[in-house]
């Protein structure tokens, strides 16, 4: 199989880095693959897939590059909840293959320049023949829940007083079980059961796959990593801090949690405690 090559008609996803992508606002809304009389970058287009019956490629570029007429440069991770799942899968698609080819120009064995290959992702040393493919990069995120209230934390990274549910990568050797009872022991000294699959998302920030299981909490007292985190507690469904963006899966296990657990509205009013901070 010998891998196409741009044609008039198609269409790009251009990102800029560190970490943007050029959006059209169209009346059926935000649009990241856009078609151009030319090609918009001079560097080796990256095919990611179709759109309507329409080839998409993706390519990037640096900071320098101004925004083409009709649309702007946005970040990334602005576009969470944005874009429908179809265009954000695109974005995820588009994002780490470019981060892919950006980061392995050189060979990892023998440090010559590597190209692209013809015939699948990947790029491959003309030297030693070694072949790369693109990074992904496991992580697992897991609600856990205790009766009525779920456990969430403010990660440190997280923007203003986001509270959101726990996640982590998998270790080399690792079972996506044994992820989650090592990061939840690790970040907040507990132990789950009953871990079951709920589904995953490509998120490109900048190439994890991560993998959503909801648990039960079984035993211990939160004792929060101060590292990793700056707050955590148990919340009620009608009680519930400052949240992901809608889009993302994380927001996804809290919006099913909620779902299944609102509680009468007279009890919201009656004025509970609106978190149970360290407790076990």
């Amino acid at each position: 199989m010998v891998r196409p090559v741009p044609a008039p008609g198609d269409r790009w996803v251009v990102l800029r880095a560190p970490n943007e992508v050029f959006v059209v606002d169209t009346p059926h809304g935000l649009r990241i693959a856009v078609e151009f009389e030319t090609p918009p970058v001079d560097a080796a287009p990256l095919a990611v897939g179709r759109e309507d019956d329409v080839r998409i490629w993706a390519v990037g570029t640096d900071e320098r590059m101004s925004a083409p007429a009709g649309g702007a440069f946005v970040g990334a991770r602005q576009l969470v909840g944005a874009l429908d799942s179809a265009a954000f899968g695109l974005l995820a698609r588009a994002r780490m293959l470019v981060e892919w080819e950006r980061t392995h120009r050189y060979c990892g064995v023998c440090g010559t320049a590597t190209a692209v290959a013809a015939d699948e992702h990947a790029v491959e040393c003309s030297q030693c023949g070694l072949r790369s493919y693109p990074r992904i990069s496991p992580a697992v995120i897991v609600a856990v829940t205790r009766g009525e209230q779920i456990l969430l934390a403010q990660p440190r990274r997280a923007p203003r007083a986001m509270h959101t549910v726990l996640a982590g990568f998998v270790e080399a050797g690792e079972s996506l079980e044994q992820t989650v009872a090592r990061e939840i022991s690790e970040e907040v000294g507990i132990t789950v059961g009953d871990l079951t699959y709920v589904g995953s998302q490509a998120w490109p920030f900048p190439h994890a796959l991560m993998v959503a299981f909801t648990a039960r909490y079984a035993s211990g007292e939160i004792v929060p990593d101060p590292i990793e985190l700056t707050d955590v507690g148990w919340y009620a469904a009608d009680a519930l801090p400052e949240l992901p963006p809608r889009g993302s899966i994380a927001r996804a296990l809290i919006d099913e949690f909620v779902r299944t657990h609102t509680r009468d509205v007279r009890r919201a009013r009656a004025g509970g405690p609106r978190a149970t901070r360290g407790s076990g």
